[in-house]
C-alpha cells in the first residue's frame, strides 16, 4: 500500500504557537512534531520509497528537516509541492498523479493517533473493502463531542459499513443523540485503491480528474475543494472501518489541553519555568518565566512575540484573532521571531525602523545562498564556531569574537565549514529591512 500524508495546512486555530511558515504538523507539541510521528505510522502501511509527502512549497526544507531528524530518507521526487493551497481533494489528485496506481493511504499530518493493534487491523479491514469502496475511518466516541464530524454507518460488511449519512459539527443535543445511535466520529484517513478513486473522481468532480492526466498545469485552473465535500458525501460507495483507539485532530487549544499531561490540580503546562499558584484546570504553554495566581480554565500561550489569554470553551475563536492580523497585513500570523531556512534559522532579537538584530544559527557544512542587498548594510559577530565569509569575491574566516562589515551592494555569502553550529549576530542597518530585499546568484538549496 502507498501512503499520501497531506502536510500543506496552515494551523492558523493554534496561533501563536503555529504560524504561516511553521503550521502546526512541524511545531514540537510533544517529543517529535506531528508530521514525525505521521510519518511513522506510515511505516507500518508502507514502505520508505512509496511514501509520498503533499506539502505546500514554503514547506519543503522543512520536510527533510524533520525526516533527517529523525533517520527516515524517503526519494526528494516523493515530495510533491502544491502550487497553491486548495484544500485536501486538489491534494490527493496531485499524489495520485506522482504514485500511479495501487491502493493508497491518506494520512492527514497534524493529527494525534495511536498506532496500536487495533489501528493496525482497520487498516488492514479497509484495504480489502478497498476493492470496492473509498473507504473512511470513524472513531469511536469517547463522548458528544461537538468539534468534530459524524457518520452513521449503515449497511455491515465485513470488517466495516456502508457510510449512510454524513453529519456536520452538531449541536450539544444532537452530539448526544449521534452517540446514543452508534455514530463514529469522522477521523480525515481515508483508503482507497486509484482505480475505485478515479471512477468516482471523474463521475463526481470531473474538472479535478485533469490533475491526473495535465499535472501542475491543470491544478491551476481548478477551485479549492475538501475531498469530503466533493466526493465522500455525493458517493455512494463509501464505507467506514470502526477503530476503537486514541485519536485527537489537535484542532485548538481546548483539544491539545485534552490530551496533555496534567497536575494534581488539572494544569497541563509545557514550560521549563512556570509557577501556578491557587490554579486550577489551565493551559500554559510558555517560553518564559510564568506565574498564575488564582486562575481557572483559562488558556495562556506565550510566544518570543505573541500572547494569547483566552478562557478554555472560547478555543475556536483563535481564528478570528489570526483573521483580524491577516487583514492587518501583521507579519506575526506568518512568522515567528526565530524563522527556519533550510541551511539553518535566524531568530530577530530586535527592531526598529532603522536598523535589526539577529542571531544567526548556521548548521555544519551548510551555507547561505550568494547575495547582496540594495538598501541595507550588515556588520556580522561570531559568538560560536568558525565562520568562512565572502565579500565582493574576498575570502576570509572568522572566529569566535572577531567580525566584519558587509556595506549595502557587496555580493557576500556566510558558510559553515565546521562540524558545530555557526552563530552569529547581525546587525542590519538601513531604510528598508525587509526579507524581499535579496539578490540570490548562487544558492544550494534552489531558491532564487
Amino acid at each position: 500500500m502507498k501512503t499520501l500524508i497531506l502536510a500543506g495546512g496552515k494551523g492558523t486555530r493554534l496561533w501563536p504557537l503555529s504560524r504561516e511558515l511553521m503550521p502546526k504538523q512541524f511545531i514540537k507539541l510533544f517529543s517529535e512534531s506531528l508530521f514525525q510521528k505521521t510519518v511513522k505510522r506510515a511505516l507500518y502501511l508502507s514502505s520508505p520509497d512509496e511514501i509520498y509527502v503533499i506539502t505546500n512549497k514554503e514547506y519543503r526544507f522543512r520536510v527533510l528537516d524533520d525526516l533527517e531528524e529523525i533517520g527516515i530518507s524517503i526519494p526528494e521526487e516523493n515530495i510533491i509541492l502544491e502550487p497553491e493551497a486548495k484544500n485536501t481533494l486538489p491534494a490527493i489528485c496531485l499524489g495520485v498523479k506522482a504514485a500511479g496506481e495501487g491502493k493508497f493511504a491518506v494520512l492527514p499530518s497534524d493529527h494525534l493517533i495511536k498506532a496500536d493493534e487495533e489501528y493496525l487491523n482497520a487498516f488492514r479491514s479497509a484495504e480489502k473493502l478497498s476493492e470496492n469502496y473509498i473507504v473512511t475511518f470513524g472513531i469511536t466516541p469517547t463522548r458528544p463531542h461537538t468539534g468534530y464530524g459524524y457518520i452513521k454507518p449503515g449497511k455491515e460488511l465485513e470488517g466495516g459499513f456502508e457510510v449512510e449519512q454524513f453529519k456536520e459539527k452538531p449541536s450539544r443535543e444532537l452530539a448526544e443523540e449521534y452517540v446514543s445511535k452508534g455514530y463514529l466520529w469522522n477521523s480525515g484517513m481515508f483508503v482507497f485503491d486509484s482505480k475505485v478513486f478515479v471512477e468516482e473522481l471523474k463521475e463526481l468532480a470531473p474538472e479535478f480528474a485533469k490533475v491526473l492526466e495535465e499535472g501542475e498545469e491543470a491544478y491551476k485552473q481548478i477551485p479549492e475543494a475538501s475531498f469530503d465535500y466533493a466526493i465522500l458525501e455525493k458517493s455512494g460507495r463509501v464505507a467506514v472501518v470502526p477503530i476503537k483507539t486514541f485519536w485527537s485532530d489537535l484542532g485548538n487549544f481546548d483539544s491539545i489541553y485534552e490530551v496533555m499531561e496534567k497536575d494534581e490540580r488539572g494544569n497541563a503546562i509545557k514550560s521549563e519555568s512556570c509557577i501556578p499558584v491557587d490554579s486550577e484546570n489551565n493551559l500554559v504553554i510558555t517560553q518564559r518565566l510564568t506565574a498564575l495566581i488564582g486562575l481557572r480554565d483559562l488558556i495562556v500561550i506565550d510566544t518570543d512575540d505573541a500572547l494569547l489569554v483566552a478562557r478554555r470553551g472560547e478555543a475556536e475563536k483563535v481564528r478570528e484573532v489570526y483573521r483580524l492580523l491577516a487583514e492587518k497585513g501583521d507579519k506575526a500570523v506568518e512568522v515567528h521571531r526565530t524563522a527556519h531556512r533550510p541551511w539553518g534559522s535566524y531568530t530577530v532579537l530586535e527592531e526598529n525602523k532603522s536598523y535589526k538584530i539577529k542571531r544567526i544559527t548556521v548548521k555544519p557544512k551548510k551555507r547561505l545562498s550568494l547575495q547582496r542587498h540594495y538598501h541595507r548594510s550588515e556588520h556580522w559577530v561570531v559568538v560560536k564556531g568558525t565562520a568562512r565569509i565572502v565579500v565582493d569575491g574576498n575570502e576570509i574566516l572568522l572566529r569566535s569574537g572577531e567580525s566584519t562589515f558587509v556595506p549595502a551592494g557587496a555580493i557576500h555569502r556566510i558558510e559553515n565549514p565546521g562540524k558545530i553550529p555557526l552563530e552569529i549576530i547581525e546587525i542590519q542597518i538601513g531604510e528598508y529591512l525587509e526579507e524581499d530585499d535579496i539578490e540570490r546568484f548562487e544558492d544550494d538549496f534552489g531558491r532564487r
